[in-house]
Parts: C-alpha cells; structure tokens; sequence
C-alpha cells in the first residue's frame, strides 16, 4: 500500500508527541501542526480504517505496528537530514525546516550516501 506524505507527517507527529507527552489526542496534532480540527479529524479516521493507529475510548492515539513503522522510518530520516544540513554548516532551524521537505522524497540510495557520510562525520 501507498502511503502518502501527509499521512507519514501525521504518523510522524503522533511518534515526537508520545515522546513529548507521553499520550496523543487530536487536538495534541492540531496544535503542533496547525492543521484545522476536521482535518485532523478525517486524517485520523482514514489512518484508523487503514490500520496505522489505533483510538481509545479517551480519544488516546496509539501507533500500531505499521504505523509505527513508517513513523520510526521518517522521524529517522528526518533527524539524520537534519543532522546533515547542520555539518553541512546550515542553521539548525533551517536544516529541520529542509529535512522536513526532503524526507519523504529522497531516493534510498541518496539517503544511504549521506546517512554514511553522517556517521563518518560524527
């Protein structure tokens, strides 16, 4: 199945969020987005029905397997990027703002290339 980026920045957000708060709502992705309450709303529905989270009755998101996987996946492409743009001798907010852009479209190859050149950096 075809993710989409959106959905990959959502199941993203919901991963740095537990991390950050210990527990996910809606209104906790709303927030840190700053994506409307019904859009964030259907996201969650779709990503729910497509088995990438689950909801409680408390309104707690949870990453299930798959979703957790994709998140782990961008979120680690995302911090290595970063990393990258930061040894490159780009700002730190700027080098975040790019990975952001970056991360779902870089060709595996590329991403090997430069996760070996941050880890030979480091």
């Amino acid at each position: 199945m075809v993710i989409h980026e959106s959905a990959e920045d959502y199941l993203e957000s919901i991963l740095i969020l537990r991390g950050r708060l210990g527990s996910v709502r809606s209104i906790d992705i709303v927030n840190e987005l700053g994506y409307s309450k019904p859009s964030v709303s259907i996201a969650m529905k779709k990503l729910r029905e497509n088995g990438y989270i689950s909801v409680a009755g408390d309104g707690t998101i949870t990453l299930n397997d798959s979703g957790m996987e994709i998140a782990s996946r961008i979120y680690g492409r995302h911090k290595t990027l970063t990393e990258f743009f930061t040894i490159l001798g780009v700002s730190s907010k700027i080098a975040a703002e790019d990975a952001c852009k970056v991360e779902h479209d870089l060709n595996n190859e590329t991403f090997a290339r430069i996760t070996e050149f941050v880890e030979r950096s480091r």
